[in-house]
């Protein structure tokens, strides 16, 4: 049995959650308060355009309003679930038993009665989500199989790296970012997320310990700091792994 690895899954991936809510106070507020704890938060205020959003943003997690414009979100919940099986936690005032017994029924995995206490909301999230990792794991990798991009292999547990068929060497930080930006391949992480999972503190507009961490990685994997294309700087947003880039 596998053990010890010091960034595990959960901490590593950025998640996507797509919150559905029309109040636009409050959407703000969960944005806030779920990206402080490092989810990629998008959202849709019109249960018209809901379901639209999730075949686009393809979410981990989607929170869902009942009482939206266009179209309620029991109606959202079954288009969803036509297609995909995200989980889906509705989050409503409707607090009576019979409501919270057809929003199950319809196809969502948890129900959560507003005002939500923010720590209750956040358990239930990351809960469902822990479930639903567990669930898809079938051929997914596991802390014994290496993160493999091309040429590129990230061993985990023993924390070494492999490039070109050579061991690569890193610092216990420089190899924590890595972790941290290919365990999100494809994703835009901004300074704050990055730092919030590398040191468990949030940007403050300063401190560039992140670029100089992702600098020294992309020397050590002759990626060009001109014109980066393994470790790419998306302007205003933060860094891109980008997973097709290490074949060569």
């Amino acid at each position: 049995m596998c053990t010890g690895a010091i960034l595990d899954a959960e901490r590593l991936v950025v998640q996507k959650i797509l919150l559905i809510e029309d109040d636009a106070k409050l959407a703000t507020l969960m944005c806030e308060y779920l990206g402080h704890y490092g989810f990629d938060v998008s959202t849709a205020s019109r249960g018209d355009t809901a379901v639209d959003s999730v075949r686009k943003n393809s979410p981990d997690l989607v929170v869902l309003d009942v009482m939206l414009p266009g179209l309620n979100g029991v109606d959202v919940c079954k288009g969803i679930r036509t297609f995909s099986t995200v989980p889906v936690l509705i989050l409503t005032a409707r607090g009576e038993s019979h409501d919270q017994v057809l929003g199950l029924d319809i196809g969502a995995d948890d129900y959560v009665v507003k005002p939500a206490d923010p720590p209750v909301l956040l358990a239930r999230i990351r809960a469902l989500l822990r479930r639903a990792g567990e669930s898809a794991q079938t051929g997914a990798p596991t802390e014994c199989d290496p993160l493999r991009y091309g040429r590129l292999a990230i061993y985990v547990q023993d924390r070494k790296v492999i490039w070109r068929d050579q061991t690569i060497d890193l610092t216990s930080t420089e190899l924590n970012l890595l972790l941290i930006l290919a365990s999100a391949p494809g994703v835009v992480l901004s300074r704050d997320a990055i730092l919030q999972k590398l040191r468990g503190i949030g940007f403050d507009g300063i401190d560039r310990s992140t670029d100089v961490g992702i600098s020294k990685l992309r020397r050590k994997f002759d990626d060009s700091a001109g014109e980066p294309r393994r470790i790419k700087t998306v302007w205003g947003r933060g860094y891109l792994f980008a997973p097709s880039e290490w074949e060569d």
